[in-house]
């Protein structure tokens, strides 16, 4: 799976593009067919609480993707959230599959 991080009005350091690459590759082991991840890291209103945003989207075969967008104080936990979801989104996906 290919995995792009952008990060918007800052430079992500090495310790966080690792976290992120390594939390994203664990949706493998949910499902295999994962073409690729765009993972979009933002800073919204510098002075308030939960101003960090992960945007992840997923692309599946049958030109389909998943996305989840989370808000948090810190990056890594806006990343855990979104993947979070994304895993719930993929197990539907995938439960959807083997119905047909």
């Amino acid at each position: 799976m290919e995995i792009t991080i952008n990060s918007v009005h800052f430079t992500a350091d090495k310790k966080l593009v690792d976290f992120v690459n390594k939390k994203v590759n664990k949706l493998d082991t949910f499902f295999d067919g994962i073409i690729n991840a765009e993972v979009t890291l933002k800073v919204l209103r510098p002075e308030a609480a939960k101003n960090k945003v992960s945007e992840i989207k997923v692309s599946i075969p049958g030109n389909d993707y998943l996305f989840a967008k989370k808000e948090a104080d810190t990056f890594e936990e806006a990343t855990d959230l979104a993947i979070d979801a994304l895993r719930r989104q993929l197990v539907k996906f995938k439960d959807k599959l083997k119905s047909k």
